[in-house]
């Protein structure tokens, strides 16, 4: 894989775009949902999309996960599902027809493998599985409180989010203690849990953000593409912002 991956660095460097640096993608092990029993991971727009944006600008990746090892996206996120949900998604289709891509899922870095020092940025990606693997998950949290707290543009997109819900500064106060952000809204649940008839979440970011006190948790129209930029803070509300998000992260590193 790393034999291909560095052919492609090279194809993309011969034609004239320059190498500006390296970012660290984090998304879910695959896990099972307790509420609903399904297979879940990662959503496959939120690692796609911005990993396109983040391509064309120049940047290498480096793609990591909560166990390491094969990484597997959620059903309705994937364009070739029967149910049709993500049909329209030709940029993830496109990737899934790239060996190197195929295989970067199969063999994604471990957390205890990476070194804040070899990376310009952060970007968890969202999907079910962080709803299991990211929250309460204390090496993500450092991980990313490390990134934060070296002024790094730290992103989240989506249930990702939720890892913020805990997250803190090595001083122990939360990261988001006098922050703006955004991720998966109420009325986006609502509709999700409709659309399936049944409660897919263990629980709602945007109404355990709203328990927090001393943070702004904020959120546009369902399913809009919504970021917001507060410091090297970036988050995106849901699969929909992955590229908003990812935007202002190449904009804050060319500052």
């Amino acid at each position: 894989m790393e034999k291909e991956i560095k052919e492609i660095q090279e194809y993309v460097h011969s034609h004239g775009m320059p190498h500006k640096g390296k970012i660290l993608m984090v998304a879910s092990s695959p896990a099972v949902s307790e509420q609903t029993g399904w297979p879940i991971g990662f959503w496959a727009a939120e690692l796609t999309h911005p990993l396109h944006v983040f391509q064309e600008a120049g940047y290498e990746i480096d793609l990591a996960s909560t166990e390491g090892g094969q990484i597997q996206m959620d059903g309705y996120s994937n364009p070739t599902d029967a149910s049709g949900y993500s049909a329209h998604d030709v940029i993830s289709l496109g990737y899934m027809q790239l060996d190197w891509f195929n295989q970067m899922l199969e063999n994604t870095k471990k957390l205890s493998e990476v070194s804040v020092d070899d990376y310009d940025a952060i970007f968890l990606v969202g999907g079910q599985g962080p709803m299991y693997t990211f929250r309460g998950n204390q090496e993500l949290e450092k991980l990313f409180a490390d990134f934060y707290e070296s002024g790094k543009p730290s992103a989240a997109v989506c249930h990702s989010t939720t890892l913020l819900l805990e997250a803190k500064k090595s001083d122990g106060v939360l990261i988001v203690d006098g922050k703006t952000w955004t991720g998966f809204a109420n009325l986006e649940e609502e509709f999700a849990d409709k659309a399936v008839g049944q409660k897919i979440q263990p629980y709602w970011i945007e109404e355990e953000a709203h328990k927090l006190s001393g943070t702004t948790f904020k959120v546009a129209a369902p399913f809009s593409s919504y970021a917001i930029q507060d410091g090297n803070l970036i988050t995106g509300q849901q699969q929909n912002s992955g590229a908003a998000a990812a935007k202002l992260v190449v904009e804050q590193m060319s500052k």
